[in-house]
């Protein structure tokens, strides 16, 4: 849909009797507030204030209001109606009182991410790839730690147990205009991994975050609980969100391999970003996760794989689900477009001849992390400090 006028036939011909405004705050956190539909015209032509104060991170500069305007190009029907009627969700954006842009609105500052991309002729598609666990629930409703099952990689039933539910995830994630590619179980007991098709980097954010909302709302339906975290369970993989970028066929490889070579520049002062908790540190470099920098075509687990057949299309295989796909999704673009600038060039790949000890490793620990994007300049340009300080 793109005007007010498409928006108000939609919620009329498909009676619409709720409508659920999400937005994200700086940690990638969905919010919601629902309105009915009588009270949406108002709300898209002033915004609907929230109290900014009780979110972290989203406190408003001088007790000003904060205000949230539904992007009605957002706009998906939820499977799972109400007995009456349809119940649309719509992604918001913030603002405040004078119709300025919140400075910690990270899907502001995607919007500005793509528009720099844009200047620099630089086009490129993106989609993730999204690992979880589901476990349990106990008969009150509580996570146990208990995964679904015992199977492996690519497992088929009757081992693999998590093959109707990922069905069931498909279907309503296409139900909602989400674009799941693939399905299978990971590596894992009860792991399991969803991979969308390449869209447009804020169409992918919005389908990033949304995807885990669906994951646990349909999961706690089934009986379980999905678990995105980097590390759930001690001695077995942990999750991680691969960032797949499919770049446009006008570019030339020249500037292809620049693009990688700033996201490699800029890695170490962006995993703070990429993997904001305690137990992410635990994942990477273990059980695939990579924690080395470098690319490579040859091996799948390096930190950026690029497809061998065709190197317009890398993989960025470090962030885990617990990041903000907006800001994670800006910063790489920044990255990118950095190495770009600068035309910095492609190292040559990781191999096997490598000696280990002389490759540059990612932060070990979280502190190392805030310590090397708090004190980047780089990294300053475009995330305020005191939202680097919420990472901390």
């Amino acid at each position: 849909m793109s005007s007010i006028e498409d928006l108000l036939t939609f919620i009329e011909e498909e009676d619409v009797r709720f409508i659920r405004l999400a937005f994200f705050d700086v940690f990638g956190i969905q919010r919601n507030i629902s309105i009915l539909p009588d009270h949406l015209p108002k709300v898209l032509k002033h915004g609907i204030e929230i109290d900014a104060n009780a979110l972290p991170g989203l406190t408003s500069t001088e007790n000003r209001a904060l205000y949230l305007r539904p992007d009605i190009s957002s706009a998906k029907i939820l499977p799972w109606r109400s007995v009456d009627g349809s119940v649309i969700c719509m992604i918001c954006d913030l603002f405040d009182q004078d119709q300025a842009v919140h400075p910690l609105d990270c899907r502001r500052m995607l919007k500005d991410a793509m528009k720099a991309s844009a200047d620099q002729d630089v086009y490129f598609d993106l989609s993730t790839q999204f690992e979880f666990y589901l476990f349990l629930l106990d008969e009150t409703g509580r996570c146990t730690t208990r995964p679904l099952d015992q199977a492996g990689y690519m497992d088929v039933a009757p081992e693999d147990k998590g093959e109707n539910i990922r069905r069931e995830l498909c279907m309503t994630l296409g139900q909602m205009g989400l674009q799941p590619q693939a399905s299978y179980h990971q590596c894992g007991p009860g792991q399991m991994e969803i991979d969308f098709h390449s869209s447009l980097p804020l169409q992918a954010a919005d389908e990033a975050s949304m995807f885990k909302w669906v994951v646990r709302t349909v999961s706690e339906s089934n009986g379980l609980y999905a678990d995105f975290g980097p590390k759930p369970i001690e001695g077995m993989p942990g999750n991680g969100m691969h960032i797949v970028m499919k770049f446009s066929s006008s570019m030339e490889q020249e500037t292809i391999d620049h693009f990688l070579a700033g996201i490699l520049a800029h890695i170490s002062e962006l995993t703070l970003f990429f993997n904001p908790g305690e137990s992410s540190y635990e994942r990477l470099g273990k059980q695939k996760a990579p924690d080395h920098v470098g690319w490579s075509t040859d091996h799948l687990h390096e930190l950026i794989h690029i497809d061998r057949r065709n190197r317009r299309v890398a993989e960025l295989r470090s962030p885990d689900p617990m990041c903000n796909p907006y800001l994670s999704f800006s910063l790489l673009i920044y990255a990118g477009l950095d190495g770009v600038e600068k035309k910095l060039p492609l190292e040559a790949p990781l191999n096997n001849s490598c000696d280990v000890g002389t490759i540059k490793r990612l932060p070990q620990c979280k502190q190392e992390a805030f310590g090397l994007a708090y004190e980047s300049e780089w990294v300053r340009r475009f995330v305020p400090e005191r939202m680097i300080t919420l990472y901390r």
